[in-house]
């Protein structure tokens, strides 16, 4: 029987890097290492257990154990991924999107999510994305309409009201006092 760890706050490739060395360096064989998962070769001891959730919390990562924790993990995974590292650019249908790849219904997922997490997905979609405005407001190599066009918002004005809303300032305010107040990945909520 396959055995997996599921890890709560695996977001990039980093994240990826240092579970691996975490797994390396207490000597558990694995299978493979993916975003919010790890298959294992064995089942570990208490002991082992212990430890590994010790050094995963010390960089702040945790064990997920019950199956709700996970599908949210999961949806978390999926918006980040698709807003932050897009396969194409342009507008999303995320009610189509999320239960394709999850295979359960949209209202379904939406409302545990809301449920568990306390805001709705759709604000966590926002929250998200305005994340990556402000990313791609840093690095300067774009403008306004371009970072609209990539995210898949309708209008420049569309983006500024909801960066404003979100934020409690429209971009070019942003861009001119706070260019560094950028969360990580994982504090967004």
């Amino acid at each position: 029987m396959k055995q997996s760890l599921h890890i709560k706050n695996m977001v990039c490739p980093r994240c990826i890097l240092v579970v691996r060395q975490i797994f390396d360096d207490l000597e558990i064989g694995f299978r493979q290492i993916n975003l919010g998962e790890v298959e294992l070769n064995q089942s570990l001891s208490d002991e082992t257990k212990t430890e590994l959730l010790k050094r995963l919390q010390e960089v702040g990562f945790s064990l997920i154990d019950d199956r709700r924790s996970r599908m949210i993990d999961k949806i978390k995974q999926l918006v980040i991924d698709q807003v932050h590292h897009p396969s194409e650019e342009g507008q999303v249908k995320w009610a189509d999107l999320i239960p394709e790849k999850l295979h359960y219904d949209y209202k379904y997922l939406s409302t545990l999510f809301s449920s568990v997490e306390g805001i709705t997905l759709e604000q966590y979609i926002i929250r998200q994305k305005i994340e990556r405005v402000k990313e791609l407001m840093v690095y300067d190599e774009l403008t306004l309409s371009q970072i609209a066009d990539q995210l898949g918002y309708s209008s420049v004005a569309h983006l500024s009201a909801q960066f404003k809303k979100v934020i409690g300032m429209n971009p070019s305010q942003f861009k001119s006092a706070f260019s560094n107040t950028r969360k990580g990945l994982d504090d967004i909520d």
